[in-house]
């Protein structure tokens, strides 16, 4: 047992030193994945196979458990996040920003940046809270079953995807499509306030009370805040925004259309 206190003079010998410590104590053989005929084997077969696993296992902690870049802190992804998106200047910059941006885990699970969808030009911006299934394998928002919905509100009132312009304020569809977390949601904010700001539209809809929330900074539920004018401020320009219920929620609640159609019957009104 006075050989672990001895100080080894290479790698080999501490590994000897400590096979054999293993052999005085009952411990004979290393162990691998592979079965092996212990009594055919010669010491020296032994110590080469010890050898071999010891330099396993090191490789093995010292590789690293994901080739995905590691995000930073959530206070430096937000401080990233936030600088990134001042910097771009038009849409399209804002977007390629997005697809590089690293901060935010839910990127490494989704198939695809779900950046927009319809005309940037539009005098409406609609914006949900985040992709689902349908719109992660698209790269597009609300083209699933909500998205169908929409797409028949909007034509109820005159438009259609070239008059309007459809974002998230989450581009990267939570793994199941869970809620996004405040987390995921405060990093993910710089984007979306500069896509409001850079596409300027005359006015903002949003689409859920995650979205009212999160813009609007209202605490109040969808269900009193629908239907109500909020000024929204982007750039330096106040924007007229409205609150109102989310498709997903109508596909679950169909007797809500009505207060649906009230809300779309006040846009109506606000661009005329």
């Amino acid at each position: 047992m006075s050989r672990m206190n001895e100080q080894p003079a290479s790698e080999i010998d501490a590994l000897r030193d400590l096979i054999e410590w293993y052999r005085d104590v009952g411990a004979e053989f290393s162990v691998d994945d592979e079965p092996h005929d212990r009594f055919a084997e010669s010491a020296a077969e032994m110590l080469e196979r010890g050898q071999l696993v010891a330099r396993k296992q090191e490789k093995k902690f010292s590789e690293p458990l994901s080739t995905r870049p590691v995000p930073s802190s959530p206070e430096g992804a937000q401080m990233s996040a936030r600088a990134q998106a001042i910097a771009a200047e038009t849409l399209e910059q804002l977007r390629q920003t997005m697809e590089q941006f690293d901060g935010c885990a839910l990127k490494h699970s989704a198939s695809k940046l779900v950046f927009a969808d319809g005309n940037p030009d539009a005098r409406i911006m609609l914006v949900g809270e985040a992709p689902g299934r349908d719109e992660d394998e698209q790269g597009k928002p609300f083209v699933g079953k909500s998205g169908q919905l929409l797409d028949r509100m909007l034509a109820a009132i005159g438009l259609d995807r070239d008059t309007v312009y459809i974002a998230n304020i989450v581009p990267w569809r939570p793994p199941g499509n869970r809620t996004p977390t405040p987390q995921e949601i405060s990093i993910c904010l710089p984007f979306i306030l500069r896509q409001i700001e850079l596409a300027a539209p005359d006015v903002l809809v949003c689409l859920g009370g995650p979205s009212a929330h999160t813009l609007l900074n209202q605490q109040d539920g969808i269900l009193r805040l629908r239907g109500r004018w909020f000024d929204f401020s982007a750039g330096g320009k106040t924007i007229p925004a409205l609150a109102t219920l989310h498709p997903a929620y109508l596909l679950r609640q169909p007797a809500q259309k009505r207060l649906a159609w009230r809300d779309l019957r006040a846009l109506q009104s606000r661009l005329k």
